[in-house]
């Protein structure tokens, strides 16, 4: 049994693991990137890498290699909620200005490649069987690859990012708080010959659709409904997805003249939580850490910018003997306060709570005014926070209204921790640009 040392072993290798052990090894250290996985291969996703997520594949010298590869930009969105129609236009962030919905089989592949680039070993077809321990503290893993001896590999730091259900944050008991019940079920699949010029969202009556072309020229069409659902959806999955398109326009008819390209994913498998992100000699990145609800979308972006935050802590605490510790608080602090927001919001968008009066008058209002609308937009990719779109001040300049006085006669004020959840449902679940989950 051979024994190797590391600085870092990253326990999967999909985005927030990739793009940790890329980073990690950008800044000289050495890292052991293990996966179960061979790649390519696919994964129940999202999908859609929102602005914020593209803004940094950019940085890191990636996102030309998603476009060679034929992934599709998208620059606008049609937002559909029945009664009121927007067409915006995704914001300009940070040298970028739209969004990509990527297979995974291409987004994983690249950044697996751009961490070996970077000097990172990655095994594929790994299996992690436990930590290794010293005391209280991990010090690295066993496992082995397929048909291969066992191995035991040591590092300084062994970092979780196997997913929602994490071997290393489950070995580690690692704490949850904020935790949310699932409460939605996800149906998508990919059709030929339903070109989109723009993604599509759509709000109806507990249903929440979204369209967005993808690699192949092939366009992903998602369902989301609430989990209660799910008995009679899966007793006819096709019958239930295509009778939901048909509610959105004229959607339906144009996927029915496509042709399905692949086999249906659906999942009820959504959970909502936070995880407490390190401890003696190991760290938890992307949904190891923190999962929400796919309704949203915010998945792969949300992975990309911990890997950032994580490796930006781990070198800094390395660098600086005896603070590691430290450093990885801070990660956590800095990882909820950017998250916790849109956390808050997709919990309440996932509940399929029917509008108020006051959430259509919001929708309604920005009809016309498009620079509302991209505001809107902005929101939705994750660019400007929920909390600071739905604050008293800027909901009565949205609604032209004068003073706080205003703003409760609408309903849409409140105090305390209610005035966090003023922003309309109906409005939240327009913005569900999502899919699946796994980063």
């Amino acid at each position: 049994m051979a024994t190797r040392g590391y600085d870092v072993i990253v326990v999967g290798a999909r985005v927030a693991g990739a793009a940790t052990a890329m980073l990690l090894a950008r800044l000289g250290l050495r890292v052991l990137a293990v996966d179960r996985a061979r790649f390519p291969s696919d994964t129940l996703s999202t999908h859609q890498v929102q602005v914020p997520g593209v803004a940094l594949l950019n940085r890191w010298g990636l996102l030309e290699r998603l476009i060679a590869a034929g992934t599709p930009a998208t620059r606008g969105v049609r937002f559909d909620a029945g009664d009121v129609v927007l067409d915006g236009r995704f914001p300009f962030y940070d040298g970028v200005d739209a969004l990509y919905s990527p297979r995974r089989t291409l987004l994983d592949s690249i950044l697996v490649e751009a961490a070996r680039a970077a000097g990172a070993e990655v095994r594929e077809n790994y299996l992690v069987n436990e930590l290794v321990w010293e005391g209280s503290r991990v010090v690295g893993i066993r496992g082995h690859e397929r048909r291969k001896t066992p191995t035991t590999e040591t590092a300084r730091l062994v970092i979780g990012a196997d997913g929602k259900h994490s071997t290393v944050a489950d070995a580690v008991r690692a704490g949850r708080y904020r935790e949310r019940p699932a409460s939605t079920l996800a149906c998508y699949t990919y059709w030929s010959g339903v070109p989109l010029i723009r993604g599509e969202l759509y709000q109806r009556p507990g249903r929440a659709v979204a369209a967005f072309p993808t690699n192949d020229g092939l366009t992903i069409v998602y369902v989301a409904a609430p989990r209660t659902d799910l008995p009679a959806f899966r007793a006819d999955i096709e019958g239930h997805y295509l009778k939901t398109l048909d509610r959105c326009g004229d959607l339906g008819d144009r996927v029915r003249a496509g042709e399905r390209a692949e086999r249906f994913r659906t999942t009820p498998d959504l959970p909502n939580t936070f995880r407490l992100s390190s401890g003696p000699g190991w760290a938890l990145v992307g949904d190891a850490g923190v999962v929400l609800d796919p309704i949203t979308a915010q998945g792969i972006g949300n992975a990309l910018r911990e890997a950032e935050l994580l490796a930006d802590a781990i070198g800094a605490g390395l660098d600086d003997s005896g603070s590691l510790g430290a450093h990885l608080s801070d990660y956590q602090r800095r990882r909820d306060a950017v998250v916790g927001p849109m956390y808050d919001f997709t919990v309440g968008v996932a509940g399929f709570r029917p509008p108020r009066p006051a959430d259509r008058q919001l929708l309604a209002s920005l009809q016309g005014r498009q620079a509302e609308i991209d505001r809107f937009i902005a929101v939705l990719a994750g660019v400007i926070s929920p909390t600071d779109y739905r604050s008293p001040r800027n909901l009565a300049r949205v609604l032209g209204l004068r003073g706080l006085a205003g703003l409760a006669a609408t309903g849409l004020r409140g105090g305390g921790h209610r005035r966090a959840r003023t922003l309309p449902a109906a409005i939240g679940r327009a913005w569900s640009a999502s899919r699946v989950t796994e980063r």
